[in-house]
């Protein structure tokens, strides 16, 4: 008499006699891979190990006496992190909140950060030959961030050191 299991996973024996292998996919070595999104008019990259998730923006609870780039406190499965309007933090502009708006989330030394971002593209990839140099995407604030820049379609990314962020004294020191 065969169990439900056993039937189970007979079917998983026939199902993988007849699966086509797929050709292994390979990264090469001088492409660069990474999330892309929107900061206010700066499309920008972060690399992929920089990014933990990518979220809706979830309800957030105000703390007083924090700097105003500090949205608050969100909780996400539980998890309770800071969120962050990159915008203001970098530019000193509001990011306009909408319905559908995505965070970044991203590891930092003492936990998880959220991060507003203006538009999300989703992941990108870049060969070397595209580098260029950052120009205006690297003006300002955002010069400590950013060093390096691909081009694709007339468009420019300027890769953005999550990383360097978190180490950043001011973007750790939250209170006014």
């Amino acid at each position: 008499m065969r169990t439900p299991f056993d039937t189970l996973a007979e079917y998983e024996r026939r199902s993988l006699a007849h699966a086509v292998a797929q050709p292994a996919r390979e990264i090469a070595q001088d492409q660069y891979r990474g999330v892309g999104y929107r900061v206010g008019k700066r499309r920008l990259i972060s690399n992929f190990g920089e990014v933990v998730e990518i979220v809706p923006m979830p309800p957030v609870t105000p703390v007083p006496g924090a700097q105003p780039w500090l949205l608050g406190i969100g909780n996400l499965r539980g998890n309770l992190f800071p969120v962050v309007d990159l915008k203001q933090f970098l530019e000193g502009e509001r990011t306009v909140l909408h319905e559908g708006q995505r965070v970044l989330v991203m590891r930092q030394a003492g936990g998880d950060v959220a991060l507003t971002i203006d538009e999300l593209y989703g992941q990108r990839s870049f060969h070397e030959s595209q580098q260029v140099e950052p120009g205006d995407l690297a003006d300002g604030r955002y010069g400590h961030f950013i060093d390096r820049a691909f081009a694709s379609d007339d468009q420019r990314w300027g890769v953005f050191a999550l990383g360097l962020l978190a180490r950043t004294p001011e973007f750790r020191q939250t209170a006014l």
